[in-house]
C-alpha cells in the first residue's frame, strides 16, 4: 500500500544543511498497523510528511496505493491526498467549528452536497464514539475526544491509508490506550492501512504488526515485529529485553538469551531441558512482553556442564530462538 524507495531530506537551517533522512526505504502492505520509532530527531516527522508530499524528498519515490505520489502535479496531488488521512500530536481542529463542522470540512472541500456530508459525519461520529459531542467545540472536548475528532475527519473521504503523527504523545497513558483501540478497530473494520510514527516502544508493542526503527534519519532495521523481537541482537528486541551488564557475567560459561514466542511463553521447556541434560543453568534475568496479541519472553541465562551444546540444540528443536552469546 505504500512504498518508499531510496528516500533522502534535508532543510537548511542557518546556512547550513541539515539532513533529515539518509536514502530511506520500506514497504507498508495492505491492511498493516506500521510503526516508524525513534527518538526525536531521527527523522520520523519528515518521512511521514514527505508520504502525502507535505515534504518533498530531494531524491526517492514513493508510491500509495499504486500511484507514485512524488510525481503528481498539484491537481493529481489534491485527488491521491483524498486517499490519505493524517491525524496530528496536536489534533489541528478549527476552534470555530463544532465537532460535526470540523469532521464536514474536508467533505466540503471535495464538493460532497450537504445531506450526504451530514449522513457521513453521524457515520463517522457513532463510529469513534462522539455521538453525543457533535454540538461541541474543541475547548469543551478532552484530548482523548479532541483526538477522535480529529481520527473522524482523517477518515471523512474514505482514505485507504491513514497517516499518524505522533498521535498519542499529548495524551495520558489511559487516553492513549483508548486511541490505540479505537485505532485497532478501525484497522479492523476498514481494512485500514495505518502508518504510525511514535517514539514510544509502547505504542509499538501494543498496536504494530511491523515496524521501522529510525536513527539519525537513517533506517536500522525494519520488518515484522515479531521476527525482529525473536533475533536477540535486533535493536527492537534490546529495547524490550536489555543485555546483561559484562561484570556480571561468568567468563567460564556460556551465555545465552532465548526467546519464547507464542505458546512457548509459557511451557515448561526450559525444566525439561535440565532433567534431560547434564548442565547447570544460572538465570541472569529476563521477563515476558505481551505484544499485541502475543505473549513473548527472554531469558538471559548462562550454561555449564559437558552438554551444555546438546543442551542449547534442545531448545533450538523445541522452537526457541536461541542467540549464543559466548
Amino acid at each position: 500500500m505504500i512504498k518508499i524507495e531510496n528516500v533522502s531530506k534535508s532543510f537548511i537551517d542557518k546556512k547550513s544543511a541539515v539532513h533529515a533522512l539518509h536514502d530511506v526505504s520500506l514497504e507498508v502492505g495492505k491492511g498493516q498497523i506500521y510503526g516508524v520509532v525513534g527518538k526525536s530527531g531521527a527523522g520520523k516527522s519528515t518521512l511521514i510528511r514527505c508520504v502525502n508530499r507535505l515534504e518533498v524528498p530531494d531524491q526517492g519515490r514513493i508510491w500509495v496505493d499504486g500511484e507514485e505520489i512524488t510525481a503528481l502535479d498539484a491537481d493529481s496531488l489534491r485527488k491521491a491526498r483524498q486517499k490519505i488521512g493524517m491525524i496530528f500530536q496536536q489534533f489541528n481542529l478549527l476552534g470555530q467549528r463544532t465537532s460535526s463542522e470540523n469532521i464536514a470540512y474536508p467533505l466540503e472541500i471535495a464538493g460532497i452536497p450537504k445531506p450526504e456530508r451530514d449522513a457521513r459525519v453521524k457515520e463517522l461520529l457513532n463510529l469513534v464514539g462522539l455521538e453525543n459531542k457533535a454540538d461541541a467545540y474543541p475547548a469543551q472536548l478532552s484530548g482523548g475526544q479532541k483526538q477522535r475528532v480529529g481520527i473522524a475527519r482523517a477518515l471523512a473521504n474514505h482514505p485507504k491509508v491513514l497517516l499518524s503523527d505522533e498521535a498519542t504523545s499529548a495524551l495520558d497513558p489511559a487516553t492513549t490506550d483508548s486511541i490505540l483501540e479505537l485505532l485497532a478497530d478501525l484497522n479492523r473494520k476498514l481494512g485500514l492501512t495505518i502508518l504510525l510514527i511514535t517514539h514510544q516502544m509502547e505504542v509499538v508493542k501494543k498496536v504494530c504488526d511491523h515496524v521501522a526503527i529510525l536513527e539519525n534519519g537513517y533506517l536500522v532495521e525494519s520488518g515484522s515485529i515479531l521476527e525482529l523481537i525473536g533475533d536477540p541482537l535486533s535493536h527492537l528486541s534490546k529495547a524490550f529485553f536489555p543485555p546483561i551488564q559484562e561484570e556480571l557475567l561468568d567468563p567460564l560459561a556460556t551465555q545465552a538469551a532465548i526467546t519464547f514466542l507464542g505458546k512457548a511463553a509459557d511451557e515448561p521447556i526450559l525444566a525439561s531441558m535440565m532433567r534431560k541434560f547434564e548442565v547447570e543453568v544460572n538465570f541472569l534475568g529476563g521477563n515476558i512482553q505481551q505484544i499485541g496479541k502475543y505473549r513473548v519472553g527472554q531469558l538471559q541465562v548462562e550454561f555449564k556442564g559437558p552438554e551444555t551444546k546438546e543442551a542449547l540444540t534442545y531448545l533450538e528443536d523445541k522452537g526457541l530462538r536461541v542467540e549464543v552469546r559466548k
